[in-house]
């Protein structure tokens, strides 16, 4: 028996609200599906499908051009600041070090081994400093007239010592007596009377040490050759006579701070060089704006995938009635977007710091140095990116992303073995061998051997004063080598090999399926644009069809 429509009113409403419940949802799964295809999509394919320009891609190309020649440009003029300090610390040694043979014999710079030799050498610095202005080639100057060359001797504050008795009796807490020699006395006679003084009269056997500090200042001339406006600099030089040992052989240290500080008062009878800093001013001011609009680029389509994640992640848990999984949520954090806005935000402020440093406002070369370089590696690492549109160069990618956590996990693991032999070495080869008398020389040690740099010359270079020592040695290297480069060297290559078989091996069977790929498997993008014969030429590379079904990757 048929029940007529009209006597079941709520039941044709319910079923009429269904009906729009379900294609409500329908269209919304539709666009959920088409944003998503078309965010995955390369810049070429977004072209083709919507029309959209990749101007993204377009400021990326223009970026790395203008990044790199940014940082030539501050690299030659570094360059010329590097070469100015290094030569002016050449030119020190050889005018106040006597006997400077222009090579240093270790980490010191010469040796005295006889106590007129300490005298000689002490008042040699007296006399090189006070004639300064006639027998420098360069263009150097005292700091000022009250400042001038401060002598400082450390010893301890008495005893006596009779070695052929093997008798010591020596007061250990020390003492520091200073004196300070200007410019104009060393020219008078109050200079005689200073150097003639007992502070000059040393007792080896109680002297520590002996400090002889001094600032210079000067000028480089060379940068107007490079049509760039001259810095002043100033050199604080020390020199140490450490005796610290009492061993016989007095070590002369020789230590240069430079400082670069802005000229005071200049005048350059010369528009060419006040023409070319402004144009490189403006220059840098482009590279400025340029990464600020690939800043707020890349900024907007991390947001853009933020929200399409939580559309895809409330959608999923309507329908489905429940969460998407974390790898799945991963997959909108585009990290090469991220990388793109650090190097951008480091860019600017190292543009900022080098414009001011062109200007002579700011001499922060190591901090601009740092900023320039870090920022224009992760420009060209970002290129990598583009790269993995092709498949051949998608392997690569996809194999790092997948060797990576295993790589870092066994690093962990190796590194405890590295950190062992490196203190082993250090606490015994250290008294027999110059390559582990420190912990950071040891690991760059080690390090070398892995690499098989260096062999012989470790081996060779052990002391045979200890036989015992002597054979640890070989143990101890030989079991380093062969545990490291056989086997833990091999199981790093290893790992690195099984994470590219696996790769291949999904390209050609399927890479393991998530929600997210099951979502869009079956999405048609027939509505999409696909034909189109006037585009960019930056999209002219057409991708083969076999390498859109690659895994989606950020």
């Amino acid at each position: 028996m048929e029940i007529p429509l009209k006597s079941l009113p709520g039941g044709l409403a319910a079923v009429s609200g269904n009906m729009m419940t379900q294609s409500d949802l329908d269209l919304k799964e539709t666009a959920l599906k088409e944003d998503l295809k078309f965010y995955f999509m390369n810049p070429c394919e977004k072209y083709r499908a919507r029309g959209q320009i990749p101007w993204k891609l377009a400021l990326q190309i223009l970026k790395i051009l203008m990044v790199t020649t940014q940082l030539v440009f501050f690299g030659l003029s570094n360059q010329l600041v590097v070469s100015f300090k290094e030569e002016n610390t050449v030119a020190f040694k050889h005018l106040f070090l006597k006997g400077y043979s222009g090579t240093d014999e270790d980490d010191y710079s010469c040796s005295i081994y006889t106590q007129q030799d300490a005298y000689d050498s002490i008042f040699y610095v007296i006399n090189q400093y006070r004639n300064l202005k006639n027998i420098s080639l360069g263009t150097l100057g005292y700091e000022h007239e009250e400042s001038g060359l401060k002598i400082c001797k450390q010893q301890y504050k008495r005893g006596t010592m009779l070695p052929s008795n093997d008798t010591l009796n020596i007061d250990v807490s020390t003492e520091t007596e200073c004196i300070l020699l200007k410019p104009k006395e060393l020219t008078g006679k109050k200079a005689e009377l200073k150097l003639n003084s007992s502070f000059f009269s040393l007792e080896f056997y109680r002297l520590i040490q002996v400090e002889i500090s001094f600032k210079l200042k000067g000028i480089a001339l060379q940068t107007i050759h490079a049509r760039e406006l001259p810095d002043c600099y100033a050199f604080q030089n020390t020199i140490t006579f450490n005796n610290r040992a009492h061993s016989g052989k007095i070590k002369v240290y020789f230590d240069s701070d430079t400082e670069i500080q802005e000229c005071k008062d200049w005048h350059i009878f010369n528009s060419v060089l006040q023409k070319n800093t402004q144009y490189i001013l403006v220059f840098d001011g482009f590279v400025i704006l340029s990464c600020l609009a690939s800043l707020i680029l890349c900024t907007r389509s991390i947001v853009l995938a933020w929200r399409l994640q939580k559309r895809f992640v409330n959608f999923f848990l309507e329908k489905h009635k429940r969460r998407v999984c974390y790898a799945d949520r991963l997959e909108f954090l585009n990290g090469w977007y991220v990388l793109v806005i650090i190097s951008d935000v480091m860019t600017i402020i190292g543009s900022i710091l080098k414009m001011e440093i062109k200007a002579k406002n700011l001499t922060s070369y190591d901090v601009c140095s740092i900023l320039l370089g870090t920022s224009t590696l992760f420009v060209w690492v970002g290129v990598i990116r583009y790269l993995g549109y092709f498949q051949t160069y998608n392997v690569l990618i996809l194999t790092m992303q997948a060797s990576l956590p295993k790589v870092l996990r066994f690093c962990c693991c190796a590194g405890m073995i590295y950190l062992g032999y490196t203190f082993c070495g250090w606490i015994v080869l250290g008294p027999y061998h110059e390559k582990f008398e420190d912990l950071n020389t040891v690991a760059e040690c080690l390090f070398s051997l892995v690499n098989g740099d260096d062999m012989f010359a470790t081996f060779a270079q052990i002391q045979e004063k200890s036989s015992l020592v002597w054979m640890f040695s070989r143990l101890y290297l030989y079991s380093f080598i062969s545990l490291f480069i056989y086997m833990i060297l091999s199981l790093f290559i290893a790992l690195i090999t099984d994470s590219y078989d696996t790769i291949k091996k999904y390209q050609q069977s399927g890479f393991p399926a998530t929600d997210l790929h099951e979502f869009l498997k079956d999405h048609s993008s027939a509505g999409y644009r696909k034909d189109r014969t006037s585009f960019p030429l930056i999209c002219c590379c057409r991708r083969q069809q076999s390498d859109d079904n690659l895994i989606l990757i950020n």
